[in-house]
C-alpha cells in the first residue's frame, strides 16, 4: 500500500510524516489480498483549518482509501493534528472491516 501525503496550510515535517505512516502502515494488512491487480492507494490529507467558531489552532485529517468498487473515506478535525490522524486511522479502521466482512459474504 502506497501512502500519499499532502500539506494545507502548514509544514509537513519529517516527524509528522513519519508518524502518519507508522500510525497508517498497519491497515495494509486488511487490503493484501486486493492488492493483486495493482498496488493500493491512501490518500492522506492534513490542513489547518480556521473556521471563524473556533479559537486557536484546529487541524483537520483526511484518509481516502480506494478499494475495488468501493471508496473508503475517513475525517476528523481536532485541535490536535496527532489525535486528528488518529482519529481518522480508527474510522477507516471500522469502514475496512464492514467492507471486508460485506464482501465476505459475496463471494459465498
Amino acid at each position: 500500500m502506497k501512502i500519499n501525503i499532502k500539506g494545507t496550510g502548514l509544514d509537513l515535517t519529517p516527524p509528522l510524516k513519519e508518524y502518519i505512516a507508522k500510525r497508517l502502515e498497519p491497515l495494509s494488512k486488511f487490503v493484501k489480498r486486493y492488492e493483486e491487480k495493482g498496488e493500493i492507494q491512501m490518500f492522506v490529507e492534513v490542513a489547518r483549518t480556521t473556521k471563524h467558531h473556533h479559537k486557536g489552532n484546529v487541524f483537520y485529517a483526511e484518509v481516502t482509501l480506494e478499494l475495488p468498487k468501493k471508496v473508503l473515506r475517513a475525517e476528523a478535525i481536532d485541535s490536535d493534528v496527532r489525535s486528528a490522524i488518529d482519529r481518522t486511522k480508527d474510522i477507516l479502521r471500522r469502514e475496512m472491516e464492514s467492507y471486508k466482512e460485506k464482501n465476505a459474504w459475496k463471494s459465498l
